[in-house]
């Protein structure tokens, strides 16, 4: 399973891109300002291919198994990303959401201060979520940033 994050427009602070599932079309993501120089929780991921794995430890991990009781098996993270940890595809709706992780959303828009916003993100999450998880589990999942 290939998810493909196409970055498609850059705001004053943030990234808006379009995720596809095996080329077929599934929400918007969402992710920090792109820069040459890594600022800790500030920065879009690194453009390339990587693998996704269920991270079932930590805080964030904790908080959706209780949110999601029925749904969560685990934080799907991106691993081995050069000078990146913990870099997670969550719920979040704004650049002060992603802490350099992956947001997710149906829909989104432009604030007045020329960043995105992504909209509807826990219904987009629920099922991007659905989709991955078995194959990620599984060892078969990776994602390609664009």
């Amino acid at each position: 399973m290939k998810l493909t994050v196409k970055r498609i427009r850059q705001g004053k602070n943030s990234t808006l891109s379009e995720i596809y599932r095996d080329g077929k079309f599934l929400c918007y993501g969402l992710e920090d300002l792109v820069r040459d120089n890594k600022i800790k929780g500030a920065t879009a991921i690194p453009v390339g291919t990587y693998r996704l794995q269920l991270n079932t430890y930590g805080g964030m991990n904790a908080r959706y198994k209780r949110r999601f009781p029925k749904l969560h098996r685990g934080m799907i993270e991106l691993i081995d990303v050069p000078n990146f940890k913990y870099i997670y595809i969550h719920i979040g709706n704004n650049f002060g959401d992603t802490a350099g992780c992956l947001l997710v959303g149906e829909s989104y828009e432009k604030d007045g201060d020329g960043d995105y916003l992504l909209l509807q993100s826990t219904k987009a999450y629920k099922r991007l979520y659905a989709l991955l998880v078995d194959a990620v589990a599984e060892g078969e999942g990776e994602v390609a940033i664009r």
